[in-house]
């Protein structure tokens, strides 16, 4: 049963507390698939396939006959569901995209930005207890909108070694170029190093479990990476005129991706916050997840009765939250007070799976806190930005000295003598 807490008897460090445990020597296991993929390439690959897949993989990359396949065969009503949810994600991914700039508001002088795209993108796609497409199009639709000319899909098989037709179909809609049988930490270091099947990837992007992230941590520098992100959260933030049913699924709704998913409710009212308990003992067991749901509320769950609904802002901006859910009749008074947050649903009648799969607002999101300085998956995360600068003779010999000043007040005397230098002959 889910943990309700009073606000005025609680200790901070109850409200905030993630009880997340990560599995011992995990770190250790994935530097060891690091480098055996480093060594051994795609036969590595095949090893993990075999040993946590139970798939003997022949050849790693997904033909287009079996993407084709798949389209043609999946069911026509999901296909138009993906199509529609590919041109809001679109529509609103594109309002992203920036623009370089020059200033040249001085004779000899000139400096701007510019903006290239990321060359080489990988994105990994989680498999094992469900299947997501959504995350396909989440992550290939910005990076296509960026202008990335190649996108690499790495995805675990099933034990038979084919990938969902569903991801199949997702990663056709959203454009992906190349996509690989292959998940885990090992597909991570594949796109690092790259090997016989798979392309070297410049960034990595997607969820994934505690091995897939460790490696996209252990191996950042190598190759950039979106976010550590995981697992998944919620917190409902709801005055006493709500449904207490609605509440309880929009909880579960989390609850259900994972043992270690926190679903957290805070409300100004003590009668919706147990009437919501009871209603999470009544769907729970109605759940095909149910063992995974039933976790997550029992270990990471809480609901927290606030004094108002403005001290349940303070605890929603101190929790910093994935998703938050706002529902009061006027959200968009209380707008303006969130300031940490992943991704906000504002309203009674905007369930967060709303931002999973139709919106178009991205569902790759900061969470562990991390909303406190970090931000959504976007279109800034798929391009780079170079600075350049031009002077001309003139131009610099007005502040040359300057330079030199600065230089060697710093004790880099070469530095000012590279401009100084220039103009030796000439006075």
């Amino acid at each position: 049963m889910i943990k309700i807490i009073n606000i005025d008897s609680a200790e901070k460090s109850e409200i905030l507390t993630r009880d997340i445990k990560l599995e011992s020597g995990v770190e250790t296991i994935v530097a060891d698939i690091i480098k055996n993929v480093r060594e051994n390439g795609d036969n590595a690959l095949k090893e993990y396939s075999l040993k946590f897949d139970k798939a003997d993989i022949k050849n790693l990359r997904v033909t287009q006959e079996e993407i084709d396949a798949a389209y043609e065969n999946e069911d026509k009503a999901l296909i138009e569901t993906l199509e529609l949810a590919k041109k809001n994600i679109w529509n609103f991914h594109e309002k992203q995209l920036r623009k370089g700039f020059e200033i040249s508001e001085k004779d000899g002088v000139i400096s701007g930005q510019k903006i290239t795209p990321i060359e080489k993108v990988g994105i990994y796609v989680p498999g094992g207890t469900a299947s997501y497409p959504s995350t396909v199009l989440m992550n290939a639709i910005p990076a296509k909108i960026a202008g990335v000319s190649e996108i690499i899909m790495v995805t675990p098989p099933d034990k038979d070694g084919n990938i969902p037709s569903a991801i199949l179909c997702a990663a056709k809609i959203a454009g992906v170029d190349t996509i690989i049988k292959t998940g885990g930490a090992q597909a991570v270091a594949a796109l690092a190093y790259g090997t016989e099947s798979v392309p070297k990837a410049d960034k990595v992007v997607g969820p994934g479990n505690v091995f897939v992230a460790t490696a996209k941590r252990m191996l950042y520098g190598l190759v950039d990476i979106d976010m550590i992100a995981g697992p998944s959260e919620i917190l409902v933030l709801a005055d006493g005129t709500c449904n207490p049913a609605y509440v309880a699924a929009d909880l579960l709704s989390q609850a259900e991706h994972d043992k270690l998913a926190s679903a957290v409710l805070v409300t100004d009212s003590e009668e919706l916050a147990y009437a919501v308990r009871d209603e999470l003992e009544k769907q729970i067991p109605l759940l095909p997840r149910e063992e995974i749901a039933r976790a997550s509320i029992e270990t990471n769950g809480k609901i927290i009765i606030a004094n108002n609904i403005e001290q349940g802002i303070e605890v929603a901006n101190e929790i910093a939250p994935e998703h938050l859910e706002v529902c009061v009749d006027d959200p968009f008074a209380l707008l303006g007070k969130i300031k940490n947050a992943g991704s906000i649903f504002l309203g009674k009648n905007t369930p967060e799976a709303l931002g999973d799969y139709l919106a178009g607002t991205n569902h790759t999101l900061p969470t562990s806190g991390t909303a406190r300085f970090s931000s959504p998956l976007s279109v800034d995360d798929f391009v780079k930005k170079s600075q350049y600068i031009y002077y001309s003779e003139e131009a610099l010999g007005e502040v040359k000295d300057k330079i030199v000043l600065f230089a060697n007040r710093e004790g880099l005397h070469a530095h000012g003598k590279s401009a100084a230098i220039r103009f030796e002959n000439k006075e």
